[in-house]
Parts: structure tokens; C-alpha cells; sequence
């Protein structure tokens, strides 16, 4: 069974496969084309860009500056901490940087990529407890317990690489959100398959980027994703991060019993569907969900135009987390087309009958993945 959009009015029927291909063959997008989809789309993603770039920010500020810190109280703070942002910090008037961690931690969870391969290499083994020797040199209580638990630090730095391969992922996806609303405003984007484009020629102009990181540790670098591995943006953090945010995702605590006889969390990881695709709003606000934390932080930046939009629904402000959570599920859609799109294993325009074949097998795949997704409620 195959998801599809809303049929349009004068339809009767919802697209076949082959239609579906037909579409992404010339531009096409899971979203559906319409002005109103176009406008929640790209105020959500400026808003979105800034919060990115805010999270990217601090994940790296993490990585580098508080490299093994046993209790880093002010990580958050970006090495700038007054009384004035203490205070703010307290009363929650900040950036929700707990969300890019989640985040973070969900892509180390669920792996995959060559980042997820070579943290289990005999390589990275040696990087990691050369910078932990550097680390607590001259400490012998720290290096005491690193011998009686050889493996509680080295899975600390494989943590540390993923704090710092997303915040370079994100710094780049932020840069291409908001160029996307400057050509919005210039008048140079005009419906969802041009947003689409400009995701997809992001994504491919950054592909091979390098994703690299290193350590100041007592006056000398050390290695720990040397660029010599060849680890790049688009294959080793941009499709393991949609695998594990926008698919696969955790559970929500409170929206379901993580009680290993109640059955209501699948044994397997690949099959896990709690990801940003599928995650129902109505609990956005609540307590325990950390989509929640990004609804509230982007809140913050939305446009004038958006933010019209919000006030002109029934309930206007009041259900505006929701709102935004909609939007965004819409702006999620479109990252992922261009993602499908990019990964497609023949150019989806080719007459050629053997990659045609294999075209169509390919995006066969990813609409079974969406059939319980919220394209249908979104689209």
C-alpha cells in the first residue's frame, strides 16, 4: 500500500506509483504545491535556520571546550557567562539547547554512516585514549578509574564526535534555510518544487564536505575524525541524522509505557517510527517531549508573514506550538523530497528503461516508509 497526498478537487482517485514517479520526474515534491504551503514552508524554515544555527553553535562550543568535563554546569553558556544570562538562563528565557542534544543523542543511538563505522574501529580507539591520556595527565584518580573502566571514557569521546559532526551538519543546513527565505523575499521562490530545488542544490553543493574534529589538550591537536578518513556532510551525518530524526526517532515519555511486557516499543531499532515525520503534535506543550523545546525556541523568530497566518486560524495564539509543529512537519516533508531526490540511484528525469525500473523501485521504498506518516494529514 502506498501513501498519497490529498487528491486534488477534481480528482476522484489518489495517484498511482507510476504517477508518483511521474511527479518527482519533474520536480515534484511529497508536499503538495499550494500558496498557503509555501508560506507556512518557508517562515518555518528562517525561523527554523536561526534556531539551527544557535544549536550547531553550541554543539560545537561542547565539543571543542568542554571536552570531557565531568560536570560542565555552563556548557550552554558559550564560554559567555554573566549574571544577566545566568539569570535569563534560569528562567527560561534561551535557546532550549537540551533539543540539539536529543538530537544528538538519537543519531548516536541509532548510528549508521561511515562516522557510526569508524567509532568502532581500532583507529579511532587509539585517537580516543591518546586525548584521554592528555586529558587527565597528571590526574591519577581519573586515570585509575579509566583502567578499572576501560570502556566508560572512550564511549564519553564517541559522544563528543557526535556533538561536534551535528553541529557541523547543522551549520551548513541553517545556511541553506536562510538563503532560502532571502530568495523568498527577493521574489526568487515561488512554490514548493523551487524550495525543494534549493534544498536539494544545498545538499549536493556541500555533499563531500569534510566532517573533521580535533582537540586542544595541553598545548598539542589531537585527531579525533582526522579529514584523512575521507568523512563527509551528506553520507556521514546528513542521512544517518534523517534516518534517526526524521524516521526513526525515541519514544516520547508519558505518550507510551517503556514496560518491556506492555509490547508498545518495537524490539527492533529499524522499525522504530517516533521520528518528526510521524510524531502526532497534539502533545506538543506538554511535559516530556522534547519537540516541545524547538516549538518554543522557534516561536521566537517566526516572520511577520507566518505569524499572520497563526493569528488568522480559529483559535489564533493559542494552540501556536501546534501550529508551528504542523509547519514544520510541512517544511520536514520537503527536506526529505529533496533528500529522496538526491539519493535517487538514476536521474529521475532518464528515458533509459532499466534505470526508470530502478527508479521507481527506489521511491517504491521510501513511500512504504511514509504510509504512517503525517503526509496525509499535512499534504
Amino acid at each position: 500500500m502506498v501513501i498519497a497526498p490529498p487528491p486534488a478537487p477534481s480528482s476522484t482517485r489518489p495517484p498511482t506509483p507510476e504517477e508518483w514517479f511521474e511527479r518527482f520526474a519533474t520536480d515534484g515534491a511529497f508536499l503538495h504545491d499550494s500558496p498557503e504551503n509555501l508560506i507556512e514552508v518557508v517562515g518555518i524554515l528562517k525561523s527554523y535556520g536561526v534556531v539551527l544555527d544557535a544549536y550547531a553553535c553550541n554543539l560545537n562550543y561542547i565539543a571543542e571546550y568542554q571536552f570531557m568535563r565531568l560536570f560542565p554546569f555552563f556548557k550552554y553558556f558559550n564560554g559567555d557567562l554573566t549574571q544577566k544570562r545566568l539569570f535569563k538562563h534560569w528562567w527560561h528565557d534561551r535557546i532550549n539547547f537540551e533539543y540539539a542534544e536529543y538530537c544528538m543523542k538519537a543519531m548516536f543511538w541509532h548510528g549508521g554512516g561511515g562516522l557510526d563505522a569508524y567509532l568502532d574501529t581500532p583507529e579511532f580507539a587509539q585517537a580516543a585514549e591518546a586525548a584521554i591520556q592528555a586529558r587527565w595527565r597528571g590526574n591519577p584518580v581519573m586515570l585509575g578509574l579509566h583502567k578499572l573502566f576501560p570502556n566508560f571514557m572512550p564511549e564519553q569521546v564517541r559522544q563528543y564526535c557526535y556533538y561536534s559532526g551535528l553541529g557541523q551538519f547543522w551549520t551548513v543546513m541553517s545556511e541553506i534555510f536562510l538563503e532560502l527565505s532571502d530568495r523568498y523575499d527577493a521574489g526568487e521562490i515561488n512554490d514548493i518544487p523551487a524550495v525543494v530545488q534549493h534544498i536539494l542544490d544545498g545538499l549536493v553543493k556541500d555533499a563531500a564536505k569534510p566532517i573533521t574534529y580535533s582537540v586542544q589538550l595541553g598545548g598539542q591537536t589531537y585527531d579525533l575524525m582526522p579529514k584523512s578518513l575521507g568523512l563527509t556532510f551528506l553520507m556521514d551525518t546528513g542521512v544517518p541524522y534523517v534516518e534517526a530524526v526524521f524516521f526513526r526517532g525515541t519514544p516520547f515519555p508519558g505518550t507510551i509505557s517503556y514496560n518491556a511486557q506492555a509490547y508498545q516499543i518495537p524490539f527492533e531499532q529499524s522499525v522504530f517510527a517516533y521520528g518528526a515525520l510521524y510524531a502526532d503534535p497534539l502533545p506538543i506543550g506538554g511535559s516530556g517531549i522534547p519537540p516541545t523545546l524547538l516549538m518554543q525556541d522557534m516561536r521566537h523568530f517566526i516572520p511577520d508573514y507566518l505569524m499572520a497566518v497563526y493569528q488568522g486560524t480559529t483559535r489564533q495564539m493559542e494552540d501556536l506550538r501546534i501550529q508551528i509543529c504542523e509547519s514544520f512537519q510541512k517544511s520536514m516533508f520537503c527536506v526529505t523530497t529533496a533528500a529522496v531526490r538526491g539519493l535517487a540511484p538514476h536521474p529521475l528525469d532518464s528515458t533509459d528503461p532499466e534505470e526508470k525500473a530502478a527508479n521507481q523501485k527506489y521511491l517504491q521504498g521510501w513511500l512504504n516508509r511514509l504510509e504512517t506518516s503525517r503526509l496525509s494529514r499535512v499534504a
